[in-house]
């Protein structure tokens, strides 16, 4: 049988059928109410972005969803996990600052803020899936003892899944960082050749996986992290990311997600929103040029179905070529695969499907107002 995905586009002429009123309808089209009872705790699962990025959700936007929760009689907060790689959200602290700042205060969201994997990251809950890669995997403790969840997602380019949207969200985004180093634990950077021994490498790796001898710069691999900060660091652009094991990452972040639908018992709600389509992941202290115009938002119970639908879609639009986009700009073109080319974001699909993560096949329902 065929997942249901409910859509919307942007286009609005009255107060009506502005993006406000859009997600309430898109959050009852979908009966998200029925997924939460009086008095229960929802997680609304979010990105609050990097510092210095601004393609994340809007406050503004989510305050919708944390409104539709509340006149279920259930509790909302809206809540992250901290960052395996060191920069403005790696703990509790400085994420919850970096949240305020980018407007996820609760005069705004209208919701209380909690990073769900505590103060540095360590709280976490071993969920059984026994698969390929894993037997269990470690999930965020707040985010397994949330009694539903609403999973909210920017969709966008990804370097290293090929595409980030509600699979990413659940797998990395809902993972401790010893759940997040597993997933990584396949793609430590690699150190090419043209090292100038300049030492830039060395001073950024918070692990000290990262030493100079005559040669240039070797890398520590059983002290590497996989956080990847040398890679951005380097001076002449020789770490990088070792493509070669890519598709066994994608595959275990996908088992993650499968981990965190598990952990809530099928009480979870998605929602994609197809808007300022970068070709980076929120995670970078920037957002670049958007690859296709905005689209609109999706919702699901199925996060397969809503991510290939949001895929498709995508894919439908005509490519900007003042963007990252390097080729595959006509209609119809795989636009993510045009900016990331060494990455196949249809693993993440055709696992997920694998493993029963949810059905690629879907119903696109278009609830849009006709103009």
């Amino acid at each position: 049988m065929v997942s249901k995905v409910y859509f919307t586009d942007f286009r609005s002429r009255t107060d009506v059928d502005n993006k406000i009123n859009k997600i309430k309808i898109l959050f009852e089209a979908a009966n998200f109410r029925g997924l939460m009872n009086k008095d229960e705790l929802v997680a609304v699962k979010l990105h609050f972005g990097e510092e210095g990025n601004d393609s994340y959700i809007s406050p503004v936007l989510v305050r919708q969803v944390v409104d539709k929760i509340y006149e279920a009689g259930a509790k909302p907060f809206i809540t992250d996990t901290n960052t395996l790689y060191f920069g403005s959200r790696h703990n509790s602290l400085d994420h919850i600052k970096t949240a305020i700042l980018h407007g996820f205060d609760y005069a705004v969201s209208g919701a209380p803020l909690i990073i769900a994997d505590g103060l540095l990251g360590n709280y976490s809950h071993n969920i059984k899936i026994e698969q390929k890669h894993f037997e269990q995997v470690k999930i965020a403790g707040d985010i397994e003892n949330a009694d539903c969840m609403i999973v909210m997602s920017h969709f966008k380019g990804h370097e290293m899944a090929g595409f980030g949207g509600t699979i990413k969200n659940l797998a990395m985004g809902c993972a401790s960082a010893e759940g997040k180093l597993e997933q990584h634990e396949c793609v430590k950077p690699i150190i090419m050749d043209g090292c100038t021994s300049c030492g830039i490498c060395h001073k950024s790796c918070p692990v000290d996986a990262l030493y100079l001898n005559d040669q240039g710069a070797i890398m520590d691999y059983d002290r590497c992290i996989g956080c990847n900060n040398c890679i951005s660091a380097c001076s002449e652009s020789i770490i990088k990311l070792n493509y070669e094991n890519m598709n066994e990452f994608i595959e275990k972040m996908t088992e993650y997600a499968l981990g965190v639908v598990k952990s809530k018992k099928g009480k979870l709600g998605y929602m994609n929103f197809l808007m300022n389509i970068t070709p980076d992941c929120d995670c970078l202290p920037w957002s670049d040029s958007p690859i296709v115009p905005d689209i609109g938002i999706l919702v699901s119970d199925d996060p397969v179905a809503l991510d290939a639908a949001s895929y498709d879609l995508v894919n439908q639009q005509i490519g900007f070529k003042n963007s990252m986009l390097h080729h595959h700009y006509l209609e119809g073109e795989d636009k993510f695969n045009g900016v990331w080319d060494m990455v196949d974001g249809h693993v993440q699909i055709n696992y997920g499907h694998k493993i029963g993560l949810g059905n690629p096949e879907y119903q696109l329902i278009d609830i849009s107002s006709k103009k």
